[in-house]
């Protein structure tokens, strides 16, 4: 694994001459979500697919109950 010097090393010989400051602070940005996204996934971080599914299904039902005026139980 490179280090971060490398890694912005790296980042600005890639850059075009018209780069920004922006597009300088974006693919470190991206890069980190994706690494901190990969250490958690291996840590044990992750759901299952049918885990998945059922989290919008349950998000649904208890918003249609907020907006009928329902309470949670």
């Amino acid at each position: 694994m490179q280090t971060a010097k490398q890694d912005v090393a790296a980042l600005l010989e890639q850059l075009p001459e018209g780069g920004s400051l922006a597009d300088v602070q974006y693919r470190p940005h991206v890069i980190g979500k994706i690494r901190r996204g990969l250490d958690r996934a291996e840590s044990g971080g992750t759901l299952s697919q049918v885990q998945a599914e059922a989290r919008p299904d349950k998000w649904l039902v208890n918003r249609s109950l907020v907006a009928r005026g329902a309470t949670k139980t």
